[in-house]
């Protein structure tokens, strides 16, 4: 039964705003990757991003993915870790996809 109601729960995330455990908006999520194999969420896309945390890395791209990592709380919005802001900064913290 819980395979059932998977794909609900994770559709469910599309739409939903993505902030910073400090409270800066870092996007909107458009799509959702996954790891068929493992049946894993792996990462969160993300369009209508905050282009301040993601002005030097974006260039010219309409989003980013999200390592879901970095995910702390799924409710009304999608909490991450604020390594996200720290992408903005020249020497940001970047995890490895």
């Amino acid at each position: 039964m819980e395979t059932e109601s998977t794909p609900q729960e994770i559709t469910s995330l599309v739409g939903r705003e993505v902030y910073s455990n400090n409270g800066v908006f870092v996007g909107e999520i458009e799509d959702i990757q996954l790891d068929l194999q493992r049946e894993a969420v792996t990462g969160l896309a993300l369009g209508d991003v905050n282009r301040e945390l993601f002005e030097t890395r974006l260039s010219g791209s309409k989003g980013v993915i999200v390592p879901y990592r970095w995910v702390r709380a799924v409710g009304d919005v999608v909490l991450v870790n604020d390594v996200v802001e720290r992408l903005s900064e020249p020497d940001g913290e970047e995890a490895a996809a």
